[in-house]
């Protein structure tokens, strides 16, 4: 199954909640990187952990960070931390969350100006 990506620019690309499976797929996919930024347990008891996801981006060979964030309000801190990990982590790069719009919200307010 593909991945279920939006591309934002050739070097970004958001999705929603990405299951451990999913890390070697978005490494043949040519990423080098993800951002989960879903905070643990907020799906419930079903959804994936941030450990469980960053051991698989691992034996992936992809850099892994964990920004969580709420989904209705992202803070100038997070945006700002947001910002530095595109910078710093290798591209391209694959952020996901619940479904996709709180990546991309971060993605634009971080990228403004």
């Amino acid at each position: 199954m593909p991945l279920p990506l939006n591309r934002l620019t050739p070097d970004f690309a958001v999705a929603p909640q990405l299951e451990p499976a999913a890390m070697a797929e978005a490494a043949a996919a040519g990423f080098r990187s993800v951002i989960n930024n879903r905070p643990d347990g907020e799906g419930g008891p079903e959804q994936p952990s941030s450990a469980s996801v960053a051991a698989a981006a691992a034996e992936a060979g992809l850099q892994y960070a964990h920004l969580p964030v709420a989904g209705g309000y992202q803070s100038p801190e997070e945006i700002a931390a947001f910002r530095e990990l595109l910078v710093t982590l290798p591209g391209p790069v694959l952020a996901f969350c619940r479904s996709g719009a709180r990546c991309t919200k971060l993605y634009v307010a971080a990228t403004q100006g």
